[in-house]
C-alpha cells in the first residue's frame, strides 16, 4: 500500500467521517459552548484535511496556511473563554 492510497482510502475518508460529526454537533449543540468547541474542532479537521493535501501534492507552502488558520483557532477559543470567565463573575 503506497502513501497516496493510504491518504486517499484511509485518512480522507476519517476526516470526511469527523467532519460530519462536527457539523451535527454544531447544528444540535444544546449550548453555546458546544458550538464554539465544535467550531474550533471543525478548524482543527480543516488542518489536517490542508496538511494530508500538502503532503499528497507535496507543496509545502500550504503548511504555512494550516498554522495560520490553527493560530487564528486557538486565540478565537481563548477570546471566547475569556469572555465567558468575564461574564460568570458579574
Amino acid at each position: 500500500m503506497t502513501l497516496s492510497t493510504y491518504i486517499d482510502y484511509v485518512i480522507l475518508p476519517i476526516l470526511g467521517v469527523a467532519l460530519v460529526l462536527v457539523f451535527i454537533r454544531i447544528f444540535k449543540g444544546p449550548t453555546v459552548v458546544d458550538r464554539v468547541i465544535a467550531l474550533d474542532l471543525l478548524i482543527t479537521i480543516g488542518v489536517g484535511v490542508i496538511t494530508v493535501y500538502s503532503i499528497s501534492t507535496q507543496k509545502s507552502t500550504f503548511i504555512d496556511v494550516a498554522m495560520i488558520l490553527a493560530l487564528i483557532a486557538f486565540l478565537g477559543t481563548i477570546a471566547f473563554s475569556y469572555y465567558l470567565e468575564k461574564r460568570g463573575r458579574k
